[in-house]
C-alpha cells in the first residue's frame, strides 16, 4: 500500500495561512499582487495612466478582441459578449504529485500551472496536491485518488483535468477512463498558449512542429472504425475477395501524415534561417555588438526592452506574451550602436519539443555578446527561475556568454527581500521597468560589458571624409577628438575593417 498524503484546494475555501488549498489557488498580496493573470487589463490601464512607459501596445487590441460572426449562433443572444466568453471558457481542475522538495515548492508549481491554465483561456475551479514516493505508472495519482478526482470534477462541473507534469500516453488514457472528462498535461497547456500567441510565419511553424511532435505518440483510436485493413472470409466478418492486402490502420495513416507534415515544417524553418543569419552577418560585418534579453516568462523582459529602447512591443501581464524575437538598435552614452533582442520566455519543465522547435530563434541568445538575464524579483522562488533559465541557456550553447542578472519589479519588493536577492546574486542589478528605478545603472552596466574595439590609433581625418568620423561614432569608441586646420584629429578604438580605412590618415602619437 502506497503511503500518500493529499492536499485539497477547494475553490471557496476561507483564507488563512494554514489552509493548503488557499495557499495553492488564492492570489494573495504576499505572493505577488492580486490576481496573477486576470489583472492584465488593469495593469495596462495603469501603465497608460502613468504616461505609457511601455510604448504603443500594437497587437493588444487584436489579441483581446472577441470575434463573433452574426447569424451563426442560435443561443445566448440575450447576454453580453463578456458573459458569452465566460460561458465558453473551459472549467478545469488541477492535480499535482510531488515526491521530494517542500510543500511550498509544490504549491508554487501548482500556482504556475493555474497561471498557465488561465492564460490559455480556462477557469480554475479546484486543485489537488498529493505526496507519494513516485507518480503512479498507470494513472499518475493511483486508482483511489483518480476516483476522488472524478468526484471533484463532477461536483464542480469541470470538463478538464490538468496534471502538473508531462503524462505518458498510457497514463493520460488510464486517468481519462477513470475521471470521465478530458485529461491533459502541463506540456499540452504550454503548447496551446504558444499556438494562441504565435504571430509570424516562423513562429507558427515552430509551434505547429512542437505540437505534432507531442501528438505523434499520443494518437488514440477506438474500435473497428479506425481500421483500414481488410481480407478474410466474408462469413467470418472479412470483406472477402479483392480486399486482401497489407492495408493500413487509421492510426498508421495519421502517423504517416503527421510525419510528412513535420518534415515539411522542418524544411520551412530551415528556409527562414538564411535571412536571420544574413542579418546577424551584417551586424558582425559592421561590428555592431548584440545584447539578448532572456529570462523566465512574465519576468518583464518586454517592458525592459521598451524602457531601454522605446520599442513599442506588446507588454502583457500574462505568460508567454512574447514568442517572436524583437531586435532594436540603440546607442551607448558615447554614441556606439548596439542591438537589444527580446526573446521567448522560459518556464520550469519547458517541453523539450519547444526547445527543439525554437532552437533557431534561441540562436539569437547564443550568438549575443551579452545576455541580460531578467528575473522576477517579486516571485516566490527567484532562485528556481535563475536555475531554470540557466539550464535552457546551456542547452542552446550560451553557457559562456557574459551574463548580467537583473532583478525586475523591484518596486514591489521591500528592503528585507532586496537583501535576500543581493545574497542570491551579489552583482545583480535591481530595476523596475515600471517606475524606471535602476534602469540608468543597468544601461551603464550593459555598456561597460559590451566588447571594446581592439585597434587603437590616432588619425587626422580630412573634413571631406566625414563618413569616417560617422563610422567611428557608430562602431568605434572615441578617446579624444579635436578640430585642426587640416581636419579632425581623433584618438579612437576601432575594428580592423575601419582601421584599414583610417590608416592612410594615421599620425604618430
Amino acid at each position: 500500500m502506497v503511503d500518500s498524503t493529499e492536499t485539497r484546494v477547494p475553490a471557496d475555501a476561507p483564507a488563512h495561512d494554514d489552509d493548503a488549498v488557499d495557499r495553492i489557488l488564492a492570489r494573495d498580496e504576499r505572493r505577488g499582487s492580486a490576481r496573477v493573470f486576470g489583472a492584465a487589463t488593469a495593469l495596462q490601464s495603469d501603465e497608460t495612466a502613468r504616461g505609457g512607459d511601455d510604448g504603443e501596445q500594437w497587437d493588444r487590441q487584436e489579441r483581446h478582441a472577441l470575434r463573433r460572426v452574426a447569424g451563426l449562433s442560435t443561443e445566448l443572444e440575450d447576454v453580453t459578449e463578456v458573459e458569452y466568453r465566460q460561458v465558453r471558457m473551459e472549467r478545469v481542475v488541477l492535480v499535482g504529485v510531488f515526491s521530494s522538495g517542500s510543500l511550498e515548492d509544490a504549491e508554487n508549481s501548482l500556482h504556475e500551472l493555474a497561471a498557465l491554465a488561465e492564460t490559455a483561456g480556462s477557469v480554475v475551479l479546484d486543485g489537488v496536491l498529493q505526496r507519494r514516493p513516485n507518480p503512479d505508472p498507470a494513472t499518475y495519482v493511483g486508482r483511489g485518488k483518480a476516483e476522488e478526482l472524478r468526484d471533484i470534477a463532477q461536483a464542480t462541473g469541470a470538463d478538464t483535468v490538468i496534471a502538473d507534469a508531462e503524462l505518458a500516453p498510457s497514463q493520460r488514457r488510464a486517468l481519462e477512463d477513470v475521471v470521465k472528462v478530458k485529461v491533459i498535461d502541463r506540456t499540452a497547456v504550454i503548447l496551446d498558449i504558444f499556438a494562441q500567441h504565435a504571430k509570424t510565419r516562423e513562429g507558427k511553424a515552430q509551434v505547429e512542429l512542437a505540437q505534432l511532435e507531442y501528438l505523434l505518440p499520443r494518437l488514440r483510436g477506438w474500435g473497428d472504425s479506425m481500421s483500414r485493413q481488410a481480407g478474410g472470409q466474408v462469413g467470418a466478418g472479412g470483406a472477402g475477395m479483392g480486399s486482401r492486402g497489407p492495408g493500413e490502420t487509421k492510426i498508421e495513416l495519421d502517423r504517416r501524415r503527421i510525419r510528412t507534415r513535420m518534415a515539411l515544417l522542418r524544411r520551412q524553418i530551415r528556409e527562414f534561417a538564411p535571412a536571420r543569419e544574413a542579418k546577424r552577418s551584417e551586424r558582425r560585418r559592421n561590428t555592431i555588438p548584440s545584447v539578448a534579453i532572456a529570462g523566465y516568462t512574465n519576468a518583464g523582459k518586454s517592458s525592459l526592452l521598451n524602457r531601454l529602447t522605446h520599442a513599442g512591443v506588446l507588454v502583457e501581464n500574462a505568460l508567454f506574451a512574447t514568442l517572436d524575437a524583437t531586435v532594436r538598435r540603440t546607442e551607448t552614452a558615447d554614441g556606439r550602436v548596439f542591438t537589444l533582442a527580446d526573446t521567448v520566455g522560459f518556464v520550469r519543465d519547458l517541453p523539450h519539443q519547444l526547445v527543439e522547435a525554437f532552437r533557431s530563434t534561441l540562436e539569437e541568445v547564443g550568438s549575443a555578446d551579452v545576455i541580460v538575464h531578467v528575473v522576477d524579483g517579486h516571485h516566490p522562488d527567484p532562485a528556481g527561475q535563475l536555475a531554470t533559465v540557466r539550464g535552457v541557456l546551456a542547452d542552446v550553447g550560451a553557457r559562456d556568454v557574459r551574463e548580467i542578472v537583473v532583478f525586475n519589479k523591484i518596486d514591489l519588493v521591500d528592503e528585507s527581500e532586496r537583501l535576500v536577492l543581493r545574497g542570491l546574486q551579489p552583482d545583480a542589478v535591481l530595476v523596475s521597468s515600471r517606475t524606471g528605478e535602476g534602469v540608468d545603472e543597468l544601461r551603464r552596466v550593459v555598456e561597460d560589458a559590451l566588447p571594446v574595439p581592439q585597434v587603437e590609433l590616432r588619425a587626422l581625418v580630412p573634413y571631406e571624409r566625414g563618413d569616417l568620423i560617422s563610422a567611428i561614432h557608430e562602431t568605434g569608441q572615441f578617446l579624444s577628438q579635436s578640430h585642426e586646420a587640416e581636419g579632425t584629429l581623433v584618438h579612437a578604438r576601432v575594428d580592423e575593417r575601419l582601421a584599414s580605412d583610417l590608416r592612410p590618415f594615421a599620425v604618430a602619437g
